[in-house]
């Protein structure tokens, strides 16, 4: 599984070689079961082999999503010469649904660095071997310059009902669908609920989840998992020394995806009605 694919992710990042992965994560540790998790968040964020490596990572929460996540990953692992991970969970990995396709598609083209069969690109080396510590140094500012590029550039998210949201819940993947059908609820109640969907783990989208903190009393982070995606929200605003917030999790383990009435029963009790 994914697991075993970490050396070779390490080597691609170190020597600068584009993948696009998709990890469909299950229940685990072990051999665990196929049923959806979000176990490898911290995984592809934050433990992708040896070294001081990053990958872009997108987290679809539709089939729509799953499709324009992918093509946007090949965009991005060939811009940047870096691997993508399209993280996915086990309902998303099995559902059909109705996607549209773009317009136009780039047709691929073979870049000048790859190695290749013919007189032209032979002469190309691709690996990620620097023996002397100056020279694997200086990579390694070179790879922290482009992490830097890409954060910049590719953070992105969405929102729903967030403009005046006092609770805002931060989900993706499957819970994110059960948490908009909460917010919902909580709205018809009089309760200032919204959506906060992070479409990239890696970077993760900081900026525009501070934009909504001003008017925000509480987070509420929706995962089926042990509080890896709430890990991420909290290093994420203490990196951009973000007021403190009050923030709270609904966690569901094992394969079990937190289920639209436990997401709004747990808000409503320690809510109150505004409108």
């Amino acid at each position: 599984g994914f697991s075993l694919m970490l050396e070779g992710i390490s080597y691609m990042i170190g020597a600068e070689v584009p993948a696009v992965v998709i990890n469909v994560m299950r229940g685990g540790p072990g051999l665990g079961n196929i049923a959806p998790e979000q176990s490898d968040i911290k995984l592809v964020c934050r433990g992708l082999g040896h070294g001081n490596t990053h990958a872009v990572v997108l987290a679809p929460t539709t089939p729509q999503e799953m499709l324009d996540c992918t093509m946007e990953a090949f965009r991005i692992a060939f811009e940047y010469r870096n691997p993508v991970i399209v993280a996915a969970d086990g309902y998303l990995g099995q559902m059909t649904g109705v996607v549209k396709l773009p317009d136009h598609m780039l047709r691929p083209q073979l870049p000048d660095w790859a190695v290749f069969g013919d007189a032209e690109h032979r002469g190309n080396l691709i690996n990620s071997i620097y023996l002397a510590e100056d020279e694997l140094e200086a990579h390694n500012r070179m790879l922290e310059e482009k992490y830097a590029r890409i954060t910049a550039r590719e953070a992105r998210s969405r929102s729903w009902q967030a403009d005046d949201a006092e609770i805002l819940l931060v989900a993706c993947n499957t819970p994110a669908r059960m948490a908009k059908g909460a917010v919902a609820r909580l709205r018809d109640e009089g309760v200032k609920a919204g959506m906060f969907y992070p479409l990239t783990l890696w970077p993760f989208p900081i900026d525009d989840l501070l934009t909504h903190l001003p008017h925000v009393r509480e987070l509420v982070v929706v995962e089926a998992g042990a509080g890896q995606l709430e890990d991420e929200v909290r290093l994420a605003l203490s990196k951009a020394g973000a007021p403190p917030i009050p923030i709270r999790g609904v966690r569901r383990m094992g394969g079990v995806v937190p289920q639209e009435d436990e997401i709004f029963d747990a808000v409503r009790a320690t809510s109150e009605v505004t409108s």
